[in-house]
């Protein structure tokens, strides 16, 4: 039998790769659990293994279908997307055309422009009462290059003139933004069609998490230690309180027992021996009683093994018997 040796500690890489396997097994578990095929009004969701990674762990996918209906309404708002995205495309090639011609702001443009609107409001009413008062005119038996019919004429040109001063006075402002808003209109509507056709991101399917505990090996192990009463600390405390109750007895404080250092420790005074181990150097080490001790145990080793290896640790005492001088065992040991 060997030395009593101090326990080995726990191997913390065994322990670390059984505590990561259960971990590991735990959570394949718990999301096979919680990958739950599901059925809507709307639609399904359902779960399959399509194979494992490189470490065998299983891989899964999760499949979104929708009903007819809803397929339906899906590829309709789809096709949408695409009849609006090719607008935009289409659309898209006038920008540049836009912004290359500039926007003319000036006095003379502004006038211009608004010339050109009031002439399309303004004239045919002042057509209209231009005719009326040549109607009226002749009525009234005014004919035309008299004195009276000049002066009227001179106060309508007057008042068709003032009407046109006015537009030029009060409606440079409009006139400017009804010139940006043609020339922005068109980029507005093609932003538009752009913006509406965009791609939209996928919604995925929240993957399951695993929830489980996973065994707590390191736990268990240490637990397993201590109800055995073989803790690594605990054992190591024993086997160095053993050892040096072994090798520390001296014929100081041994009573009758010891004779100028020397215990006795022959085989012929002890009863119940039991061999339990032996030291590095093979020397036996035993469990016994001394004869007429009551049977109390203790350990250590036997006179005549030293007296084989030759050894002076051993001296005969006045009764017969052998003793050994424990402060020097561990010479032989």
């Amino acid at each position: 039998m060997d030395t009593p040796q101090a326990p080995a500690a726990p191997d913390p890489a065994a322990t670390a790769a059984a505590q990561s396997a259960a971990n590991k097994d735990t959570a394949i578990a718990q999301y096979g659990l919680n990958a739950t095929n599901q059925n809507t009004p709307t639609g399904s969701l359902s779960y399959k293994q399509i194979g494992t990674w490189s470490d065998g762990t299983p891989r899964y996918e999760a499949t979104t279908s929708l009903n007819s209906g809803e397929q339906s309404v899906y590829d309709t708002g789809l096709q949408t997307r695409q009849n609006v995205a090719g607008i935009g495309r289409d659309q898209s090639a006038r920008i540049a055309s836009l912004l290359g011609t500039p926007v003319d702001l000036s006095n003379e443009a502004t006038e211009s422009r608004l010339m050109e609107l009031g002439s399309k409001r303004l004239d045919p009413r002042f057509a209209r009462e231009s005719d009326a008062l040549e109607t009226n005119l002749i009525n009234r038996g005014i004919r035309p290059g008299s004195k009276a019919y000049d002066t009227m004429r001179t106060q309508f040109d007057q008042g068709k003139n003032d009407a046109y001063n006015q537009l030029l006075l009060t409606g440079r402002g409009q006139a400017v933004q009804e010139a940006l808003t043609e020339r922005n209109q068109p980029i507005n509507e093609i932003t538009a069609l752009m913006g509406n056709s965009q791609v939209s991101q996928p919604n995925f399917t929240s993957t399951p998490s695993p929830g489980v505990a996973p065994t707590d090996v390191i736990g268990a192990q240490q637990q397993s230690l201590n109800q055995q009463n073989v803790g690594y600390q605990g054992a190591l405390s024993q086997n160095n309180a053993m050892m040096s109750g072994l090798f520390g007895l001296g014929g100081a404080g041994l009573g009758g027992w010891a004779q100028g250092g020397f215990k006795t420790s022959d085989a012929r005074a002890k009863e119940n021996i039991t061999r339990v181990g032996q030291t590095d150097k093979g020397l036996p080490i035993y469990t016994y009683s001394y004869k007429g001790n009551g049977g109390l145990m203790e350990m250590g080793v036997m006179a005549q093994d030293l007296v084989e290896r030759g050894s002076d640790a051993v001296a005969v005492q006045d009764n017969g018997l052998m003793a050994v001088d424990y402060g020097r065992v561990a010479e032989v040991a």
